[in-house]
């Protein structure tokens, strides 16, 4: 154990020690002078502003610069960090008015600039000088046109500058999210200063590396995060129609990156049009993003029953969504949630049954809440999830001890189907498996649910819980004999019904918004294992 505690000690001192040494290093007038680009080249390429529209939120109601003070908008020393971040990234110049005043735009840039000089650890953050770079090259009919000889000079050479530091530092990034931005940005320097070998070929050669690292076979992405996947189809398209509209060549494989992206968008999206709450993913509105994909000619669709370990039976009235996936390998499970076997119904455009959602804020307790098994429709034993969690610094928490998916059955025919599946994530410290199988009979509009509790060791007595999540707008009240909860969704009524297990109605905690909360109630079963292989069977019937 002394020997384990010093190596480790060791190994941080010498981490902390590379980390101290890469930071002087960038703030060196070495590395100043070695990122620092004197060459004149002109802005060429200068993308379609409407092409981030895919990734921009902005007011309707544009922005004019000059009902602004703008004299010392880079001297506020006071601003929170997401305040902060959003000024540096420069995004904001897509809600501009067009009309509003070039000079005042290119002395805002002018003063970053001068404040900017050498390298600030925190302007200078990979996914914000990706996200500057994007926005400065898209709108240079503010920040370029009619500007003058020298500020021009000025632009050019810090759009390098900054593209060089790219270069540099994105492979050490933590973040795969940042590294796809930054790619993006080193692409759109390349196509926009007709730099084929210094910054196109590099950004492409790097989204190779992406591809490559980040995906399945199936070309699902491998943290299983439903919120990562529309994140990398924006940007595959948005590069994807840089290279078209500049007159480039499209590389084979982006536009087959884009295909199974695309796939694997239209099997979580395109029959239900609700986002399901699985693994990082909370509400967005994805139908604008539909009609961008419409506008530009690209039509997606799947005939898939699984993939990325979900599996979705679709009707043109029930949809029914379960998670039949193993947990990512820790490096890519940062917001992975411990929701396996969990699932969601969905009846006619509305939520029957969903998982609580995810609170993205790493920094939150919250965070850490969204990420457990009770926070989803799923079992707990002894109020432990099926993952273990570890936190490290100040990010996410990533799994410690995963899981495995034993055995899977997907039936899907007209009048019968049936989800089957069963992990091991309380094998290890309880030697008890979870199997669960969930029957659907369309004719009769009910499910049946069996979750068994499969114990291959000396039995133990442990509590067990089986929530039913609901949306905080449902309704739901016990019958006189207290054996059933009626569901009402805006007139539409179900039963829920449980014989053999005691059966009450919990509150909670919905994450489903972008960090935010609101109560909700769910259906709680609830009981305690014994001797036996056990066996709680449920089931959910529309009235």
């Amino acid at each position: 154990m002394i020997l384990k505690n010093s190596l480790m000690f060791i190994n941080n001192f010498f981490l902390f020690f590379k980390k101290k040494s890469f930071y002087l290093y960038l703030n060196s007038n070495i590395y100043n002078k070695k990122i620092s680009s004197s060459n004149d080249t002109p802005l060429e390429y200068r993308p379609s502003p409407s092409l981030l529209d895919c990734l921009i939120k902005y007011d309707k109601k544009k922005i004019n610069l000059e009902n602004y003070s703008l004299n010392k908008i880079w001297n506020n020393q006071n601003l929170k960090e997401k305040d902060y971040n959003n000024l540096n990234s420069f995004f904001w110049l897509f809600s501009l008015d067009l009309k509003s005043s070039k000079k005042d735009t290119q002395n805002i840039i002018l003063q970053w600039i001068e404040n900017n000089h050498k390298y600030n650890s925190k302007s200078c953050e990979t996914d914000i000088i990706a996200k500057r770079i994007i926005a400065w090259i898209s709108n240079s009919k503010l920040t370029y046109e009619y500007g003058k000889i020298d500020y021009k000079r000025k632009f050019n050479n810090i759009i390098k500058k900054q593209t060089n530091h790219l270069i540099n530092v994105i492979e050490k990034s933590e973040w795969i999210d940042d590294k796809m931005i930054g790619c993006a940005a080193i692409i759109l320097t390349g196509l926009s200063y007709k730099e084929k070998e210094n910054y196109l070929d590099s950004g492409l050669n790097l989204l190779k590396k992406i591809i490559k690292f980040s995906f399945d076979n199936d070309g699902f992405p491998k943290s299983r995060n439903i919120r990562q996947l529309n994140f990398y189809l924006k940007y595959f398209v948005l590069i994807r129609e840089w290279l078209k509209e500049s007159q480039n060549d499209i590389p084979e494989y982006i536009d087959e990156n884009i295909y199974y992206l695309g796939q694997a968008y239209a099997f979580i999206w395109q029959n239900h049009k609700k986002n399901i709450l699985f693994n990082g993913n909370h509400e967005t509105n994805n139908i604008e993003f539909d009609q961008y994909l419409n506008r530009l000619g690209y039509n997606f669709k799947s005939q898939n029953n699984e993939l990325g370990g979900y599996t979705i039976l679709n009707s043109k009235k029930i949809s029914l969504i379960m998670d039949v996936g193993p947990s990512p390998d820790k490096k890519f499970s940062s917001n992975y949630q411990a929701g396996a076997l969990s699932f969601e119904i969905i009846s006619n455009g509305k939520k029957l049954i969903c998982n609580s959602g995810y609170f993205q804020n790493f920094n939150h307790q919250l965070n850490d809440l969204s990420k457990t098994s009770a926070a989803h429709s799923t079992l707990n034993l002894d109020d432990r999830s099926s993952c273990k969690f570890e936190k490290k610094n100040k990010s996410s928490s990533i799994i410690e001890h995963g899981l495995k998916i034993i055995k899977k059955n997907i039936v899907f025919e007209k009048n019968y189907w049936k989800i089957s599946a069963a992990h091991d994530g309380y094998l290890k410290q309880y030697g008890i498996i979870h199997e669960r199988k969930i029957e659907f009979y369309p004719e009769q509009m009910k499910f049946i649910g069996h979750d068994k509790i499969i114990s291959k060791n000396k039995p133990q007595n442990l509590k067990y819980e089986i929530r039913f999540h609901l949306e905080p707008n449902i309704k739901i009240m016990k019958t006189q004999d207290t054996k059933s909860i009626l569901i009402d969704i805006d007139g539409e009524g179900w039963k829920f019904n449980s014989d053999n297990s005691y059966i009450n109605i919990d509150n909670g905690l919905y994450f489903g918004k972008k960090n935010s909360f609101i109560d909700n109630q769910n259906i709680f079963i609830s009981g305690m294992t014994n001797n036996t292989n056990q066996t709680i069977k449920w089931e959910i019937t529309k009235l």
